[in-house]
């Protein structure tokens, strides 16, 4: 069949369905922010201007934040939190914390070693991670409300398990505004299948549109494949110039009518945002120009290529990129399958740490890497396998800290000397929040927006910074 061609604007030949035909194509993939708005539930209250960086509350000390999320809960006490104590009782029958049971001690099969000057303590597991122990800062004592996927990963992300409450990267952007004219401030990278929620774990809720994240499928090399209709096959970049001057044209005047109607002004952006980002996006995501050398410091794996994007994008201006790493869910075979996956997330890790570093980033990026939750110190799955695994654990887990403004090479809070719950220096997710958005110069009290009659934030009426924890 033949491709139809349309004529250019200039030539004045344009009726209104060839117009609107030719407008939309170079915009419709990436105007996320604006299809995702109906979505995301934006509110009633003002659309701040985000066209430019907002003043903080008091100095940052880190700009930009890449969030590894391990979806699944990774087992804490294989990875960060050595337990001898279960290692000696392995086999035998412990008591569970807040139960009238025992169940049977599951010693962990990885072996842990202090590393760096530090002599922080990581798993055999993670070896070219723990290379970096030194730059560190591991909470051993997170503890959640929630021992579910979905509500602990809304928990985690939203800081609500069950209502419709604004992600962390939607806070951060409302919070600081854009950096880089010509990418999203929040941009979400997953490999082939969104996470359990999917975009309610970045959803902009009642804030403005505009603080939606750019979510990213990445199991796709090929940027014209990444980033659907990067490029309009039908008209040059000039003839989408005068396009979207008329379309925005058209739709100031529309809105003049309409005052304080964020979801309009979200797709006026979006679209504004999408001709601009056809030339930066086609880089920053294509991480096939960075050097064989670099690449390989990140290994060839899903999580290698999006941890390397996402130092693209930090690199670039953009805010908060979250990367989703899944399969930490080890309910059986846990010997087998942590050791799989750790391996490329090692790799990843250690890669992203040392390229941030040698680019003077890691100064000024937080790195937070960790799960929804951890896993129990006793066995799970003994009637489903004869390998075993360990179920859900919310009352005591890890979140590792790295980069700008955390102390490197430290260990704050413990679990029990099995490793079921926080014992001491205990650490909330509200806490968690508080303590990021005081590194970006954001205070969690402070950062309100009013919605339905009552200021909301973050933290909600939670949430106290870890101070131990700050450089």
């Amino acid at each position: 069949m033949r491709r139809k061609r349309y004529p250019s604007i200039a030539t004045g030949q344009f009726n209104r369905r060839d117009w609107l035909a030719s407008a939309g194509c170079g915009f419709g993939g990436l105007a996320l922010a604006a299809i995702l708005a109906d979505r995301g539930k934006a509110g009633d209250g003002p659309t701040p201007k985000l066209s430019d960086p907002r003043s903080t509350h008091f100095a940052p000390k880190v700009k930009h934040v890449i969030h590894v999320f391990l979806e699944g809960g990774p087992s804490h006490v294989d990875l960060f939190d050595p337990k001898p104590e279960l290692s000696r009782n392995d086999g035998k029958p412990i008591p569970v914390p807040g139960e009238n049971r025992k169940a049977p001690a599951f010693g962990s099969p990885f072996r842990f070693a202090r590393r760096g000057q530090s002599g922080l303590e990581i798993s055999a597991a993670l070896p070219l991670f723990g290379d970096l122990a030194d730059d560190l800062c591991v909470i051993r004592s997170m503890h959640s409300d929630e021992a579910a996927h979905e509500t602990a990963m809304l928990l985690m992300n939203c800081g609500n398990a069950r209502l419709a409450r604004p992600s962390v990267g939607s806070w951060i952007t409302y919070g600081l505004g854009r950096e880089d004219q010509n990418l999203p401030e929040f941009v979400v990278l997953y490999d082939s299948k969104p996470p359990v929620k999917g975009v309610e774990n970045w959803q902009a809720a009642f804030l403005p549109a505009t603080c939606q994240a750019t979510a990213v499928d990445t199991q796709h090399r090929d940027v014209s494949r990444l980033l659907e209709n990067i490029h309009s096959p039908f008209a040059a970049a000039a003839e989408q110039r005068l396009q979207l001057d008329l379309l925005n044209d058209l739709n100031r005047r529309h809105a003049a009518h309409r005052t304080n109607d964020p979801r309009l002004e979200a797709r006026i952006k979006s679209f504004e945002l999408a001709y601009r980002m056809q030339t930066e996006a086609t880089d920053a995501f294509d991480v096939a120009r960075e050097p064989v050398r670099v690449r390989e410091l990140y290994g060839d794996t899903s999580v290698g290529r999006q941890c390397l994007m996402a130092r693209r994008l930090i690199e670039r201006g953009v805010r908060f990129v979250q990367v989703y790493n899944p399969g930490w869910d080890h309910h059986d075979t846990l010997a087998d399958n942590l050791r799989k996956q750790a391996k490329g997330l090692d790799h990843a890790l250690a890669g992203l740490l040392a390229d941030l570093r040698r680019r003077d980033l890691l100064a000024e990026t937080l790195v937070v890497i960790g799960g929804e939750f951890g896993r129990t110190p006793v066995a799970d799955g003994i009637f489903i396998s004869k390998k075993l695994g360990r179920g859900h654990n919310n009352r005591g887990f890890t979140t590792i800290l790295a980069g700008g403004g955390v102390k490197g090479g430290y260990a704050h809070g413990k679990t029990d000397e099995f490793g079921f719950q926080a014992v001491e220096g205990k650490v909330h997710v509200h806490d968690l929040h508080a303590t990021m958005l005081q590194l970006l110069g954001l205070d969690h009290q402070r950062l309100t927006y009013r919605y339905a009659g009552r200021d909301f934030r973050l933290t909600d009426v939670h949430g106290n910074i870890v101070k131990e924890i700050l450089a």
